[in-house]
């Protein structure tokens, strides 16, 4: 029968209050409450489950815990990692070396993933190096503005004369 289970306790359940006045985390907080309601009102899984806005197996799961660890399973949560950086952090603080320095610079993402992948021996995707770049490292790549050729050279100076004084 769904929901029937063979779980002793260990806890009293003036523990399992201080327990549930401590935490903070609303994940830990139900964890504690479904042994709470199975050591105060001997309810079942299925109860639980509604009571908490859970599914059974979740709950199922969290006793799985709670027998072969027992409380400190219950209590700490764990977070996962999460998945590795195709650019490792190494790789960035020398992206980041590299355009400290005035000549060494990039005009384009594609070169610095050209340079990644020949130098540093780093594969990434374009979109990786520029959230990278401009996300991580908060860079903007700047490339000046072309010139025209038809420009006239003199007026140029003569201009950035008059444009200082005034």
């Amino acid at each position: 029968m769904a929901g029937v289970m063979h779980i002793d306790i260990k806890e009293s359940p003036e523990e399992l209050e201080m327990y549930l006045r401590q935490q903070k985390n609303a994940r830990i907080k139900e964890r504690v409450q479904a042994l709470y309601l199975i050591k105060v009102q001997h309810l079942d899984i299925c109860a639980i489950a509604k009571i908490l806005g859970k599914h059974r197996s979740t709950v199922q799961r969290w006793l799985a815990d709670y027998r072969r660890e027992g409380i400190n399973a219950v209590v700490e949560f764990k977070t996962s990692t999460g998945r590795t950086k195709v650019i490792p952090n190494w790789a960035v603080e020398s992206i980041k070396k590299q355009l400290e320095q005035p000549d060494g610079g990039f005009q384009r993402y594609t070169q610095i993933q050209q340079w990644l992948d020949t130098v540093l021996g780093v594969q990434a995707e374009y979109a990786t190096v520029h959230y990278s770049t401009r996300y991580r490292l908060k860079v903007k790549l700047k490339v000046p503005r072309p010139c025209n050729i038809k420009q006239d050279e003199q007026k140029l100076e003569a201009f950035k004369k008059t444009l200082a004084t005034t």
